[in-house]
């Protein structure tokens, strides 16, 4: 499985039947039990009423009430909490494993990077908060909460879930603070993300701006579109 990188830019956005076709892929065999709607491939519903809402590019990014763990609290926790910033939706496979760790702790470690960018960081996997709890104990709190999607409905929505194994690759979502899904790159469950990308994306998005190949900060863009 490649990897997938999409970002909201000017006359570039996937198309609505481009993002439904990912959605069923995803989404076959899953129940969505707010919409009370199936996903069977022989359902017979029809497509808007089976996908009423998934992520796309340069639309409002679905909304989620998860519960959550962030340093020995247990709570629930929503996209709409952060209006006003920019979020970072970061979904990972599972707790206790190898490749993991090595992005989560990191991301950890530069929080305060993506606080100076008015940027939330939200992990997720479709583990229980207490396994978060568990695994936790073991390496050390994380700066920001690890959210559990155990009905795996929120994966799902934004096209991470892998049915045959019932877990999320590893997708990072950049919402605006409007609540606009401008960025999202989905890598194979082996490869782990860079953290510099991200911020780097995320000072460019900041800009407005039309911004070259390999622009960081402090670096001339190309105006507006």
């Amino acid at each position: 499985m490649q990897s997938l990188n999409l970002q909201a830019k000017s006359g570039s956005r996937p198309s609505k039947a481009l993002s439904r076709a990912a959605a069923k892929t995803q989404t076959k065999h899953i129940n969505l039990t707010k919409q009370n709607m199936c996903h069977e491939s022989d359902c017979e519903h029809g497509d808007e009423a089976c996908f009423p809402e998934f992520a796309e590019i340069g639309q409002k990014a679905p909304d989620f009430h998860l519960e959550g763990y962030l340093k020995g609290e247990k709570r629930h926790f929503s996209l709409e909490d952060s209006k006003g910033k920019w979020t970072l939706l970061f979904f990972y496979p599972l707790d206790f494993t190898f490749v993991c760790p090595t992005e989560l702790i990191e991301l950890s470690k530069r929080v305060k990077e993506f606080e100076a960018l008015n940027a939330q960081v939200l992990g997720c996997s479709v583990d229980s908060v207490y396994s978060h709890e568990a695994w936790l104990k073991d390496i050390g709190d994380f700066e920001y909460p690890l959210l559990s999607d155990m009905t795996k409905e929120v994966s799902a929505q934004y096209g991470v879930l892998m049915p045959e194994k019932g877990i999320a690759l590893r997708g990072s979502f950049i919402i605006s603070p409007d609540g606009i899904l401008k960025s999202m790159t989905i890598n194979d469950l082996e490869i782990g993300r860079s953290i510099d990308e991200i911020l780097r994306t995320i000072g460019a998005l900041q800009t407005g701006d039309l911004c070259p190949v390999g622009w960081k900060k402090g670096d001339k863009t190309l105006g507006k579109a």
